[in-house]
């Protein structure tokens, strides 16, 4: 079994034991040691491996305790400080860890609560532990982009020169997404000011930023759509492309429907989730079977063109975004989404659709 498929086999054991883990003690001997075992290779009873309820005096607290102590080569190497599942780390869970890292030899720190692990370092000061955490890893929603970091604290792996050499970057990589994710969800003045300034010559008043923090926001959210469809491009593939309508195709189609009534406005936002409704769909279905048909209170997606047939309805006129998905009986269940991407995490409940046409 290789790292991943550990950390995926872990991140499946929280779905099943999660709800009764109802104290710390359970979340360690459930989660936490299997994580220190399993993932990172250490042995959970050998004393000069791992060292529960680890004990240093402070200067100002004596005999207080972290919970477990990783050791390489004789020497401290990690700290770590559990608390139970589903209990939100802060920064006062980390003060037993702020007080230990300056009198032991450990350069890395673990705040835990079994799903959720935040890694630490000193970057900004030797020796004194940073406030945030250079790599957060959330078992429950896998970044795989972080997993070659996270492998480097393996017991087998563990460099610590190179992981400290590789948090400065980590730490404000992390940080500088999201703020990226802020502003594409609310882009701020200071933000929205540095486009304007680009593209617009004129005097920056008051209805102009106005004006471009429309423009800005718009601009952001189809950024990210075109994005998508590019993912989706590559992942249809070349041999199926060319039996896919393009956009302009697709919304040719749509304009067909708007002068029926003159009332129903479709957005790009819809056009992009059909798009991705579509690309989840041709796994079990030719992709002519699957139409688009717009009305006032939503956009449906089709079996055949038959109204008869619907296969999903994107609800996306109000802030909420819904995606309306059928069952067996035709019985429609809205589930909020806040982004299109979110799409894809109903995969099988869209082919679950289908397959009750098809049987």
């Amino acid at each position: 079994m290789d790292f991943i498929e550990r950390l995926q086999g872990l991140s499946k054991k929280i779905s099943q034991v999660g709800e009764n883990l109802t104290t710390e003690e359970a979340t360690k001997n459930a989660l936490v040691m299997p994580f220190l075992h399993s993932v990172l290779g250490y042995d959970v009873f050998d004393p000069n491996e791992v060292i529960p309820e680890f004990t240093a005096d402070t200067g100002t607290k004596k005999g207080e305790k972290v919970d477990y102590a990783l050791i390489k080569d004789d020497e401290v190497q990690i700290l770590i400080e559990c608390k139970k599942y589903g209990e939100k780390l802060t920064p006062k869970h980390a003060s037993q860890l702020f007080r230990y890292f300056s009198v032991t030899n450990a350069r890395l720190a673990i705040l835990t609560n079994g799903a959720i692990y935040e890694f630490y370092t000193d970057l900004d000061a030797p020796n004194k532990m940073d406030e945030k955490p250079f790599l957060v890893l959330d078992l429950e929603d896998i970044d795989e982009h972080i997993i070659p970091e996270v492998k480097k604290l393996t017991k087998s792996s563990f460099d610590v020169d190179s992981i400290v050499g590789a948090a400065g970057e980590l730490k404000y990589l992390n940080q500088i997404k999201k703020l990226l994710a802020s502003q594409f969800k609310e882009p701020e003045e200071d933000f929205v000011k540095f486009f304007a300034s680009r593209v617009y010559d004129g005097v920056l008043t008051a209805k102009v930023k106005s004006q471009f923090l429309e423009i800005t926001t718009k601009a952001l959210k189809q950024f990210l759509n075109d994005s998508i469809n590019e993912r989706l491009k590559s992942a249809i593939g070349n041999d199926v492309k060319s039996n896919i309508p393009d956009e302009v195709e697709v919304e040719q189609e749509i304009v067909d429907f708007e002068e029926e009534d003159s009332k129903i406005v479709t957005t790009e936002e819809e056009l992009d989730g059909f798009n991705i409704v579509r690309a989840i769909l041709r796994k079990k279905l030719e992709v002519d079977r699957i139409s688009a048909r717009d009305t006032q209170s939503y956009f449906g997606v089709l079996l055949d063109d038959n109204n008869r047939k619907p296969l999903c309805r994107l609800h996306f006129n109000a802030k909420q975004k819904y995606l309306g998905i059928f069952d067996s009986n035709k019985k429609e269940t809205r589930h909020p989404i806040d982004s299109l991407e979110d799409i894809f995490s109903f995969n099988d409940m869209l082919l679950e659709t289908v397959d009750s046409y098809e049987e």
